[in-house]
């Protein structure tokens, strides 16, 4: 008979910022667990906001030191639509494609996040944004402080010559 093991539950809150877009961004994290939090940001120039917002959700499931069971909010309906809708599942079944001519976009953010979910079970679910929740209201805090430091490191993906990717 197969051991179960029961797996830790925590709440992460996430949020991405842009400041131009593409401009420069920073994405926050904040991770709840029986009462100890963690603040988790950084940022990056040249950037979009909805690679903020994922690089938000790879940030905060890549800071767990073991396999969790995990509700991730965010008020990106991009990241949280794509998850729970299936449209990663599809625009990876069509070879990164979002339909015969558009190719999908933050294929890199995407690959990384649908590794940490292999891994991880993740529950993600949407919040308004700017409505006063405690935990995204700070998440939109560190992510906006974050896009505001001097000589952020440019976007990874900047770095590649295939650019088709980010935007």
């Amino acid at each position: 008979m197969a051991e179960t093991t029961v797996l830790r539950h925590l709440t992460i809150y996430t949020d991405g910022a842009c400041h131009g877009n593409p401009g420069p961004g920073g994405y926050a994290a904040v991770l709840i667990h029986q009462g100890k939090r963690k603040e988790i940001s950084g940022g990056f120039n040249n950037t979009t906001n909805n690679r903020m917002e994922l690089m938000a959700a790879i940030k905060g499931l890549e800071a767990l030191k073991e396999r969790c069971q995990v509700t991730l909010y965010s008020d990106s309906e991009y990241l949280v639509n794509a998850m729970t809708l299936g449209w990663v599942e599809s625009w990876q079944a069509k070879g990164w494609k979002r339909n015969k001519k558009e190719k999908a976009k933050n294929v890199d953010l995407w690959k990384q996040l649908l590794k940490l979910i292999e891994y991880h079970e993740v529950e993600f679910k949407w919040t308004r944004g700017h409505v006063g929740t405690l935990e995204n209201e700070r998440c939109d805090v560190l992510a906006n402080q974050a896009a505001n430091q001097p000589n952020l490191p440019d976007d990874p993906i900047n770095q590649s010559s295939d650019q088709s990717e980010m935007f």
